[in-house]
This record gives structure tokens, sequence and C-alpha cells, in this order.
């Protein structure tokens, strides 16, 4: 099946198989390897990308249903200048990296969830990262890291 498809910006044509999962998509043919395959079973949350303006698990989504979307990995998030989007440099701020591989799927979460919400409350960032599972047990650093680039983008967006 061929599909058109923009990741990061950058227009693609590709031929894909009926059960390609976009997250093979992306690691396989396109080469951005940010994204992460761990469970393969939606579980963990480190596969997130944001798809039409929506997070989503890439290990459970078919490349072919991705015909005419947008995409954005954890690539594409960096400024054009290529520093650091606000809600990276908090991340790395305040420590909440750790082995990294929760990291890209807990940054478009948290990304998607401040497109959204622009001033959560911890409650909120919580549940806005449920379904995110960090294994080095980095919660708290996240949550502050969360907050800090809310802080950062409303000052940002003033």
């Amino acid at each position: 099946m061929n599909i058109k498809i923009k990741v990061n910006s950058k227009n693609y044509e590709l031929e894909v198989e009926p059960n390609l999962l976009l997250v093979e998509l992306l690691r396989d043919r396109l080469l951005l390897t940010g994204t992460k395959n761990a469970c393969n079973s939606g579980e963990c949350g480190s596969c997130t990308v944001i798809m039409n303006g929506k997070s989503i698990l890439s290990c459970l989504t078919l490349a072919c249903d991705c015909d005419g979307a947008e995409i954005l990995t954890i690539e594409g998030l960096a400024e054009s200048d290529n520093s650091l989007h606000p809600i990276q440099e908090a991340f790395v701020n305040k420590g909440a990296i750790q082995c990294g591989f929760c990291t890209p799927g807990m940054i478009l979460s948290t990304k998607y969830l401040l497109d959204t919400n622009p001033n959560p409350t911890e409650e909120e960032i919580k549940q806005g990262l449920t379904g995110n599972i960090c294994r080095c047990t980095g919660y708290v650093k996240i949550i502050e890291a969360v907050k800090d680039a809310a802080e950062k983008l409303r000052i940002l967006n003033e």
C-alpha cells in the first residue's frame, strides 16, 4: 500500500506492508530511533508520538492508517535552530532523565498535555502522563519538569 505521510514537517511517499506498525516505520524505515519500541502492547508509553495533534501509541498504530497524517516525533520537537524545546530543557534542568528510555514518550505526552492544558495542576499532570512508565521511578522529577515547562511556555506565549 502506498501512503503519504508528513513526519517532523517532512513529506514522505512510502510503500508499506498492511501489517507494518508506525513505530517500525519511524525507527526502521525513517531511522527516527528516538521513538522507542519496548512493550509492543501499549502498556509503557515509550512509543508515544503526536499524530494530527493527538498523542498516540505508535506500537498500536498501523502505518497504513496514517495515510495523510502529520506525525511529530521527539526528533521534530527541537527548535529550528536545533536548540532544545522548552519541555526538553525542563527535563534536563530538573534531572528528569535517568536512563532516558521513557524520556521521548514522556516529553511528547507532556507536549500534548501542555498544548491542551497550559496550566495543569499536579493531579492533571499525573493524569496526563498516565500510561507512560519510567523504569527508574523518576516520577517526582518528571512532574517537576512538567511544571517548569508549563511555566516557561506560559511566559513565552504571553
